[in-house]
């Protein structure tokens, strides 16, 4: 049993709606937050939270697919499962079995722009973690008996989880369609070629440049002092050296200048379309109203695409967005639909095109904005209930720059008008800066029987 979520993305794709709770007017971030910064580069960002008498403790390591290159695509998520394999003090998986003894659980996470590990366990416990966290950041140990059977799972895993699923499948052919320069191309779990040919040389490598205090930052969140949180986490961190400057990733994905394809063709029950326009992120202004533009073509069963596609005109099974607020560099905004059976991928795509062309004609009204700001702050603030999402919304924001900024989202997504929404769409989500892929199903052979699948969240970067 493996502790991580598969390439971070499914689990952190809830936080397209978790945002902080405002509590009162005066409950900032800012103005809860502790920040400090030990002498060997190591961030600690410390929030004190006594709704209830537990602890999450995470180690954010700025590291992921975002840091690779091609012939090495794949690392990161290895070298999480690696991590697990034990040091000179903890045997291999032992780890894990002290957290559950202590009464905890914890787990891990690999994604374009960083690597997390975490544990949540009662308040009184945080210290064990902390512990075993500070010793793997500087003694991780594993030989080829543990690094030969973790590289199988790992390529088991893409097996199962992209090579066999039409709609991953899908999914990383569309990053790899719309961006040529820029390494949010390639997936995060890495590329077959690339995983067949890791070695543990390659792995220690990896862990070596970048598992180290000045590259890592620590999240704590819950009911314990703040003040002898810091002093147990300088005690445990503070001696471990600063380790090497790793080495930037200057890549950047040059302007688009017309509209790009790709087919997939699978076994499948049913076709699938996607597409995918370059936008900017939360360092934007129009970040906030890519938000909500989101929420209104598909933010729930009451928004544009699913009451036009999939219940007014019965063309689509599905249909919905993705899109990163957080990410370091500027992502995609995607929209998606699957036909019921008799339709076609076409027919929704011009649908699709035919809604977005609504918006670019300024016809979102002022009822329909304030709705879909309304389901964002509802889900702002009530995801927040939980220490655990605290603390991986400060982790997002600190990746993505600065945790500071996520006073300012609530801001932005309440300033947003109808006129944002018609520039902004007129600006991206046009034709010259669209990527398309198309499923175009294959019927199984006799006998072997398939299902029709659902898109996986956040698989576009």
């Amino acid at each position: 049993m493996h502790r991580h979520v598969v390439c971070g993305l499914m689990f952190i794709a809830a936080l397209t709606i978790a945002r902080p709770h405002p509590g009162s007017a005066a409950a900032t971030y800012n103005s809860r937050v502790r920040e400090h910064v030990l002498p060997n580069g190591l961030k600690l960002i410390v929030l004190e939270d006594h709704k209830a008498p537990e602890a999450t403790f995470q180690v954010w390591y700025r590291v992921g697919s975002r840091n690779e290159e091609l012939g090495k695509t794949g690392l990161s998520h290895l070298l999480e499962h690696l991590m697990f394999k034990g040091t000179d003090k903890i045997a291999p998986e032992e780890y894990s079995k002290i957290i559950q003894r202590n009464g905890g659980n914890e787990n891990a996470f690999t994604g374009d722009d960083s690597t997390t590990y975490f544990a949540t366990l009662a308040s009184d416990r945080v210290n064990v973690v902390i512990d075993l966290e500070a010793d793997r950041m500087q003694n991780l140990k594993f030989d080829d008996a543990q690094f030969t059977p973790e590289h199988k799972v790992v390529m088991e895993e893409r097996r199962l989880r992209t090579d066999d699923s039409p709609m991953s499948a899908l999914f990383e052919l569309l990053s790899s369609t719309a961006y040529v320069a820029h390494p949010y191309a390639w997936p995060v779990i890495g590329w077959m070629s690339d995983l067949s040919q890791a070695t543990r040389e390659d792995a220690l490598a990896h862990y070596k440049l970048y598992y180290h205090p000045s590259n890592a930052f620590v999240v704590a969140v819950g009911d314990f002092s703040a003040d002898d949180l810091i002093a147990k986490v300088e005690s445990t961190f503070g001696p471990i050296a600063a380790g090497p400057q790793p080495p930037p990733m200057r890549a950047k994905e040059p302007e688009q200048q017309g509209e790009r394809r790709s087919v997939l063709r699978r076994e499948a029950q049913l076709p699938f379309v996607a597409l995918a326009y370059h936008v900017p992120n939360l360092r934007s202004p129009d970040g906030a109203v890519l938000e909500v533009l989101s929420a209104v073509l598909a933010g729930g069963k009451s928004s544009r695409l699913h009451k036009k596609l999939v219940y007014e005109k019965r063309l689509a099974r599905e249909a919905g967005a993705q899109y990163e607020y957080t990410s370091v560099d500027p992502g995609m905004f995607a929209l998606y639909a699957q036909p019921l059976p008799g339709k076609s991928a076409a027919q929704l795509e011009k649908e699709i095109e035919a809604e977005i062309d609504l918006v670019r004609k300024a016809e979102v009204s002022e009822r329909e904005l304030q709705k879909a700001k309304n389901g964002i702050e509802a889900g702002f603030v009530l995801s927040q209930d939980s220490l655990f999402y605290e603390a991986l919304l400060l982790g997002q924001y600190e990746v993505a720059g600065d945790w500071k900024r996520i006073d300012d989202y609530l801001p932005a997504i309440r300033a947003v008008t109808t006129d944002d929404l018609q520039r902004v769409a007129s600006q991206y989500l046009v034709p010259t800066n669209r990527s398309v892929a198309t499923l175009d199903p294959i019927p199984p052979p006799p006998g072997k029987m398939t299902r029709p699948e659902r898109a996986p969240q956040g698989m576009v970067h």
